[in-house]
């Protein structure tokens, strides 16, 4: 079933038009990549999900509802979550604390210490480290706490934007077995904006290519990580 739809949607920074009638949808409990050149308009999209930017043409809904006529703080409230690029962690505060802001809608605050203890068993290192300076930690033990955080609102969706930027090889592999765990276990939507096209997609359902700020290729994740056109483009083979 149609979670998230994203139809003909157009944006731009003052006069410069950065998306261009982009279109796409992320169904219940799906992965879906979205895949680019850095600049191609990856990250306003999801921007534009969270109400952070405003578009100039088209429509977005999730679950059925108008996500442009909701205020972008409380589109928590109606199921989305959002990871931005960096992570987002707050460096000053604790783990524990991280996590309970990440509980701040009434319905989620109600289940907030249920959550942290979920949180916790989904990632132990959390539990050992909940008293720790969040800056302190390394960049994967962030990437794990921004994950935790973002579910501790019972979302139906997490956008995230670039979870593999500045990570080692062999933990940004960690990172992603992460996010298809919780996506299966958790039964929740996942929507990835990455430059790693073969690890997004890998995990994937399905994919879209975004090229200036159009989407000029779709389909099953599997197929478009085959495509000799898209290896050729993106990974030079």
């Amino acid at each position: 079933m149609r979670l998230l739809e994203i139809s003909g949607v157009s944006a731009a920074y003052g006069d410069l038009k950065v998306l261009h009638d982009v279109s796409l949808h992320v169904d219940e409990g799906e992965i879906v990549s979205l895949v680019g050149s850095n600049g191609a308009g990856k990250t306003m999209l999801l921007r534009i999900i969270s109400g952070l930017v405003p578009v100039t043409e088209g429509q977005i809904t999730l679950g059925g509802k108008n996500l442009l006529k909701v205020r972008p703080y409380e589109r928590v409230s109606v199921g989305l979550s959002h990871i931005p690029q960096g992570r987002g962690t707050l460096a000053k505060l604790t783990v524990k604390e991280n996590l309970i802001l990440g509980a701040y809608s009434l319905k989620s605050s109600q289940q907030r210490e249920e959550n942290i203890e979920r949180a916790y068993g989904m990632f132990p290192k959390l539990r050992e480290r909940k008293n720790q300076i969040a800056g302190s930690l390394s960049g994967g033990e962030q990437q794990m706490l921004a994950i935790a955080r973002a579910l501790m609102c019972d979302p139906k969706i997490i956008a995230m934007d670039e979870p593999s930027l500045g990570l080692a090889p062999i933990v940004v592999e960690n990172v992603f077995e992460i996010i298809q765990r919780v996506s299966s276990e958790r039964k929740i939507a996942i929507l990835i904006v990455e430059q790693n096209l073969v690890q997004s997609l890998s995990i994937a359902h399905r994919g879209y290519v975004l090229e200036n700020g159009r989407i000029v290729r779709e389909g099953e994740a599997k197929a478009l990580l085959e495509d000799k056109d898209i290896r050729s483009a993106y990974l030079g083979i």
